[in-house]
């Protein structure tokens, strides 16, 4: 593989490191971003269902099971990525529906009326640094029956990017920025 890894940081695949594709549009979330969003997030991760929308590296979507989620799909159009994403899955023994692979667009896939049975409580939003999409992504979500009452949802946007315009109903709980990395995790009225 020409990537590089990026590791789990904590949980039962703690340390495990996960393939990341040679590709311009993946770009792992660093360790201390992601550790200080499962901070934010440990309240709400027990059994929790996540989608990680732009997965590439799939840390989001792994890291999320690893501390206790009870399941995660990753979307991404890349088949390169989502081949790679598989094979974690059978390396990590994430089988049995805790760590789902779906190859398409984001935003088709959103934009189709949602399919399963339960709706995400915790979203991650992490598109390629070229796309421009946390609004169109918030509205999909909403309108389409992706989302449980009082979901999470998590932008990461380059820092030169305002702060994501979220749909009403829609509050803003928190926000960092790490170098280049700004930050925000946002959730939507229960109810």
């Amino acid at each position: 593989m020409a990537g590089g890894r990026v590791r789990i940081i904590a949980g039962r695949w703690r340390g495990r490191r996960l393939g990341v594709e040679d590709e311009p549009d993946v770009r792992p979330t660093p360790d201390r971003v992601r550790e200080t969003l499962f901070n934010w997030l440990a309240p709400d991760l027990p059994g929790a269902r996540c989608l990680d929308l732009f997965a590439g590296s799939g840390a989001l979507g792994f890291e999320s099971v690893s501390r206790g989620a009870a399941e995660a799909v990753l979307v991404d159009r890349s088949r390169a990525v989502c081949d790679r994403l598989r094979g974690e899955c059978e390396r990590l023994g994430a089988g049995y529906g805790s760590v789902t692979v779906v190859e398409a667009d984001a935003l088709d896939w959103l934009a189709r009326p949602r399919a399963a049975s339960t709706p995400f409580d915790i979203v991650f939003v992490d598109p390629p640094q070229r796309l421009e999409v946390h609004p169109e992504v918030a509205l999909l979500l909403a309108e389409h029956g992706w989302l449980a009452p009082g979901a999470r949802i998590w932008f990461e946007v380059v820092r030169r990017r305002e702060t994501p315009d979220l749909p009403a109903g829609w509050t803003l709980l928190k926000s960092g920025r790490a170098g280049e990395v700004r930050y925000y995790l946002g959730a939507r009225e229960a109810g």
